[in-house]
């Protein structure tokens, strides 16, 4: 559509309406003849347009683990610099990292979890998912009870994945929390090869303050190694699906020893001058039975006498209390390395064993 009919011959609209009331709406008010109007409009032409916003620039050190991304891993530079000036700084990843919930005293920590809502949630998603809690149990030998109390406690049941970006979760802790800056580097390595592998988009996925993800929260190491497809849908998805969090934990366990049928853990009392030294030990079993019995740990419930077993202490409202973890006690650390954790998971474990047999 033309808006001159005859170039040479202003057109009518444009006899009625002067060009320059545009000036009124930019603040300009005093034009006073067509002079001052073609002055205004060439000053007007020659004004530098403001350049877009420049892209934030990166720290050296997150460069550096571009560069190396590149290098070893093939990545394309240029995308990893536009992923990284997205991240969000989070402080209070910082701050939950340097308080975890598992520092509290083991009665606090446990009040969290051996609950009525926690137990109810249990046995309900037990029953839901009754058909592929029996199929993991079977090929895996880890007890159903187990599984469903690892991914209680870790997410109730799926309800609670976390609020933080990974990707910005894992950027603070690999740059800004220097007591596991190489741990956590490494983890945010295999989180954009994860994402690479998976096809998900790596600023998009929400976990843990510590970049742990999905129903049963695995660190990207974990879920690149151990989870795995159990719902026969061809992708390991363990953000979603149900089935394959319970076939990933059932995987977990059994990769660091689970031992079918054996017991986890047995309440003991003490009675002797070298029992700090037995706690020094740590967590790992090293000592058989009988030999802890010779240094004064008298296990409180039957357990066979030639078990290794490791003795612990948590912190109960009457005070300390004393047990003995077994190999599968120890197996459930490497889950997540506080003992109040471990107990905690095997104790919620039994509550819903108890009431899911109801």
């Amino acid at each position: 559509m033309r808006l001159m009919e005859n170039p040479e011959k202003p057109s009518p609209l444009m006899k009625k309406r002067p060009l320059w009331p545009f000036f009124h709406l930019a603040g300009i008010s005093n034009i006073k003849c067509p002079f001052q109007f073609v002055a205004l409009s060439m000053l007007l032409l020659v004004q530098p347009v403001p350049a877009a916003e420049a892209p934030r620039q990166l720290t050296p050190e997150i460069q550096t683990f571009v560069d190396e991304m590149v290098q070893k891993h093939g990545f394309d530079a240029a995308a990893l610099r536009r992923l990284f000036a997205q991240v969000q700084p989070r402080p209070a990843v910082i701050r939950a990292m340097s308080t975890p919930g598992t520092a509290r005293p083991w009665h606090e920590f446990r009040g969290r979890y051996i609950e009525p809502a926690r137990i109810n949630g249990g046995v309900a998603f037990w029953r839901e998912h009754a058909a592929t809690l029996e199929k993991a149990s079977r090929e895996f030998g880890i007890p159903e009870e187990i599984i469903v109390a690892t991914i209680g406690v870790e997410t109730f049941y799926g309800r609670n994945i976390g609020g933080f970006r990974v990707l910005d979760a894992l950027t603070m802790l690999a740059f800004r929390y220097l007591p596991r800056a190489e741990l956590f580097r490494s983890e945010l390595e295999q989180y954009l090869l994860l994402a690479r592998e998976t096809g998900f988009d790596p600023a998009g996925i929400r976990g843990s303050y510590a970049g742990a993800m999905g129903i049963p929260q695995f660190l990207p190491s974990s879920y690149r190694r151990h989870a795995i497809d159990f719902d026969g849908d061809g992708k390991r998805d363990i953000i979603n699906s149900p089935a394959d969090a319970i076939g990933s934990v059932a995987n977990y366990y059994k990769t660091f020893g689970w031992r079918p049928g054996e017991t986890v853990v047995v309440p003991a009392e003490v009675d002797g001058s070298g029992i700090d030294a037995l706690l020094e030990i740590g967590i790992k079993p090293q000592l058989r039975i009988a030999e802890l019995r010779s240094r004064g740990v008298l296990p409180a419930a039957p357990v066979e006498e030639g078990a290794e077993a490791a003795l612990f202490v948590v912190e109960s409202v009457a005070g300390p209390r004393y047990w003995l973890g077994l190999t599968n006690f120890y197996v459930i650390t490497r889950y997540n390395r506080s003992v109040n954790y471990a107990l905690t998971v095997y104790e919620l474990a039994q509550e819903l064993r108890a009431r899911f047999r109801q």
